[in-house]
């Protein structure tokens, strides 16, 4: 987690990351799953401290209402997602393989006509 995407004392938010533990706790997971979202997590929570930062991971579900918010959010400049390539629907293989290499740095987006 590089520092000059993220300030010192700021907050790693994530959806689509590892639980944090406060998720377990909070779920009333037993102790071997705690064990288990520490694992899953040692590597995110590592980074993150290096850049002497928080990290938070956030459980989420389809509500159109939000969905409509944050679209208005972004349209209106509040918002800035980062697109780090665009790939036409016919070329998702490709789109997967550049995934999976880990390269990606913002959305990756699939166009479709």
């Amino acid at each position: 987690m590089p520092s000059r995407w993220l300030k010192r004392g700021g907050v790693v938010i994530s959806l689509s990351g590892p639980p944090d533990r406060d998720f377990a706790r909070r779920e009333g997971a037993g102790f071997p799953v705690r064990i288990a979202v520490w694992l899953m997590g040692r590597k995110v929570y590592a980074a993150s401290a290096e850049a002497g930062a928080a990290y938070c991971w956030f459980f989420t579900e389809s509500n159109g209402d939000q969905l409509r918010d944050i679209a208005a959010l972004v349209d209106g400049g509040a918002i800035k997602p980062v697109i780090d390539r665009e790939f036409a629907f016919e070329k998702l293989p490709e789109a997967l393989a550049y995934l999976e290499a880990g390269r990606a740095r913002g959305k990756v987006v699939l166009k479709v006509r």
